[in-house]
């Protein structure tokens, strides 16, 4: 017997847990090694004294598991029971447990408030017992108080019915494959509020295959895809009308093409209505716009109507024949000649001309749009307000228009192009920055020719190859005759000279063997060009820049397409297109939309320039959006480039006063 005792004392005294034996009063007759660790003091020197002395809050009767804060500080769990007269107390020190504990709990804590602020929630579905799993957080984002029962079934009775199928077709896939999956749905919640969201999960499958749960996340992206929508939606609809603009109406007769479809297109062109802007301004002019493209909207129903652009319309209309086209053509030319205009003070009558052209397998949208401009033409030609359906021979109608191509080579070889400086100004101060280079045909020959003459016409030959290089290659001349560091020029860059693989190449020989800072030289790229040739456009930015030459992208803002290819053009700056400023002060659309885009470009440490700045009232509205550089008729007219050579050592000259040039100076170059 007494060698069992030593045994158990031994096995006490090398136990982890503290063990200790006091009198009726708590004084220590008895403890292990373990709560002499506790205690902190030797076995030998803790025997008398007095165990609730030692460790404040211990039981001093019998009394169940109870847990003590210790100097230390310690946890421990000290359970006190009789032992004949005297007490046997069991100690153990559980603060390593209730650290783990804690730590475990700040953590959940941390992941709840994480998945609250990132509207993020987690669920998991227990396959075997069909029982699925929701995070508070997921719950109150569906609109359901945290612990709510909530099943599938009531989960799919909110997801939006066109969107159920896709869900349980995903899913099923998912648990055939064990794959991950991920799906992006609307839901109804129970206030009535509709909510966009995000879901990624993955299956986890047995030894054997077979799926045991599947387990993922639920984003709330709402708000992010309402900007999406609203982003798609403005790539491809015309600011001023809302109608579908240009890039929308080629995409859709693309498809048309692709799905071997027939039918017609027509282009409408609003006779002489440059006449109503002249006369009545540009603000009446976007009213009469509107209100005819909602008459003629209102006359096709259903039917796909854009505007391309200025006063230019086009109708898509699949399987109709050339004789049921010009029936819809006569109508929309009805709807406008017959367009109420007397109480607007504009004139009396607005007509328009009409190109019909038919489609079938085998064509090309650009075919179908350049025979349809063709017809258009050749309605113009014959007296305009009519309708013309394309036939061969109006090609030869064209060549009349190479005499254009004819004047632009002889003016090329001969000194008959000029350069003219538009100043661009920081509206703080009215200091001039730099110049934009605008190109002008003085040869002496009539009639005269426009920039909105002779460039379209260039730029669908190889002319407009070499037209820009002699502008690029005047423009560095320029720039080493005045060697004012503060001289700088923008020169604009077609869509044709993008795909020019030698082009960044002859920029740089050009600026090399001149000696100028590549830093004096920027080239304005508009937004247009830039997406339709978004691999050429990176390419000819990304050498250029890296050389330390000034990329600018102009019109920007005029479909929105550009956004999405931000980030991907090394770009310097942008020119915000003047659709947004002609009524900024009055406009709250365009105030909105103008401020969104100095945010990006700031965001992006992008240069900002507000285009079409006509009167002293927008310059105030646009310093108070945050844009610092404007250029327009009110803060200064294009100049020929003698003259800018000549007075860029002036000092500023009020450029900013509405004496320099009056508001009603609208007109644009």
């Amino acid at each position: 017997m007494t060698r069992v005792t030593s045994y158990c004392r031994t096995v006490l005294d090398r136990a982890g847990v503290g063990y200790a034996v006091t009198d009726s009063r708590g004084n220590l007759l008895w403890c292990n090694r373990a709560l002499g660790a506790v205690l902190g003091i030797p076995v030998e020197q803790a025997y008398g004294r007095s165990l609730p002395a030692l460790l404040p809050g211990v039981p001093e009767v019998p009394a169940p598991v109870r847990e003590v804060l210790v100097p230390g500080p310690k946890w421990l769990e000290v359970r006190c029971s009789k032992l004949g007269d005297d007490l046997m107390y069991e100690v153990v020190d559980v603060s390593a447990w209730r650290d783990r504990e804690l730590t475990v709990t700040q953590e959940a804590d941390a992941l709840r408030r994480a998945q609250a602020l990132g509207r993020m929630g987690t669920w998991e579905w227990s396959i075997r017992e069909d029982r699925v799993t929701w995070s508070d957080t997921l719950l109150e984002m569906f609109g359901f108080a945290a612990g709510t029962a909530f099943d599938f079934e009531m989960y799919s009775r909110l997801v939006h019915p066109d969107d159920l199928p896709m869900i349980e077709e995903t899913l099923d896939t998912a648990l055939k494959t064990g794959s991950v999956f991920t799906y992006t749905h609307r839901m109804l919640r129970p206030d009535g509020k509709e909510r966009v969201f995000e879901c990624f999960g993955e299956v986890v499958v047995g030894d054997d295959g077979t799926p045991l749960r599947a387990l993922g996340t639920a984003h709330d992206v709402t708000q992010s895809s309402r900007v999406h929508d609203e982003l798609v939606r403005m790539a491809e609809q015309d600011p001023l009308t809302g109608l579908p603009n240009r890039r929308a109406l080629t995409r859709a007769l693309e498809r048309e093409l692709a799905n071997n479809g027939s039918g017609a297109l027509l282009v409408l062109d609003l006779d002489n209505f440059k006449d109503v802007n002249d006369l009545r301004g540009h603000a009446v002019g976007d009213r009469v716009m509107r209100m005819l493209a909602s008459a003629l909207q209102s006359r096709l129903g259903d039917r796909l109507i854009a505007r391309l652009g200025g006063d230019e319309f086009a109708v898509v209309l699949p399987g109709a024949s050339p004789k049921d086209a010009s029936e819809v053509a006569d109508g929309l030319r009805d709807a406008v000649a017959g367009f109420p205009l007397a109480g607007i003070g504009t004139p009396a009558r607005i007509t328009v001309s009409t190109g019909l052209a038919e489609f079938g397998p085998g064509d090309s949208w650009e075919l179908v749009l350049a025979n349809a401009d063709l017809a258009l033409y050749a309605s113009k030609a014959a007296g305009r307000d009519r309708v013309t359906v394309y036939e061969p021979n109006h090609y030869a109608d064209t060549v009349k228009r190479v005499s254009v191509l004819d004047r632009l080579r002889a003016a090329l070889a001969g000194g008959g192009l000029a350069l003219y400086g538009m100043p661009m100004v920081e509206l703080a101060t009215g200091r001039v920055l730099g110049h934009e280079l605008l190109l002008r045909l003085e040869d002496g020959q009539e009639p005269y020719l426009g920039p909105a003459d002779f460039l379209p016409v260039a730029e669908r030959s190889n002319l407009i190859l070499e037209v820009d290089r002699w502008v690029l290659t005047t423009a560095i001349d320029a720039l080493v005759e005045q060697p004012d560091p503060l001289l700088r020029f923008n020169v604009n860059v077609s869509g044709r000279t993008l795909e020019d693989p030698d082009f960044g190449n002859f920029v740089l020989d050009k600026l090399g063997s001149a000696g100028v800072a590549p830093g004096r030289l920027g080239l304005e790229i508009t937004e247009t060009a830039a997406v339709t040739n978004l691999d050429a456009a990176v390419t000819l930015a990304t050498q250029l820049r890296s050389f330390g030459c000034r990329i600018t992208l102009d019109d920007f803002g005029s479909g929105f397409g550009s956004f999405v290819h931000l980030k991907h053009l090394p770009i310097t700056g942008i020119k915000i297109d003047g659709e947004f400023v002609k009524g900024i002060e009055t406009n709250d659309a365009d105030a909105v939309l103008v401020s969104g885009i100095v945010q990006i470009a700031n965001g992006l440490g992008l240069s900002s320039v507000a285009e079409w700045v006509e009167r002293p009232s927008q310059v105030d509205a646009l310093r108070k959006l945050g844009v610092r550089v404007g250029q327009g008729f009110h803060l200064g007219r294009p100049v020929p480039l003698r003259d800018v050579l000549n007075a860029e050592r002036m000092p500023p000259n009020g450029a900013l006063s509405s004496q320099v040039v009056g508001a009603e100076d609208g007109a644009r170059s």
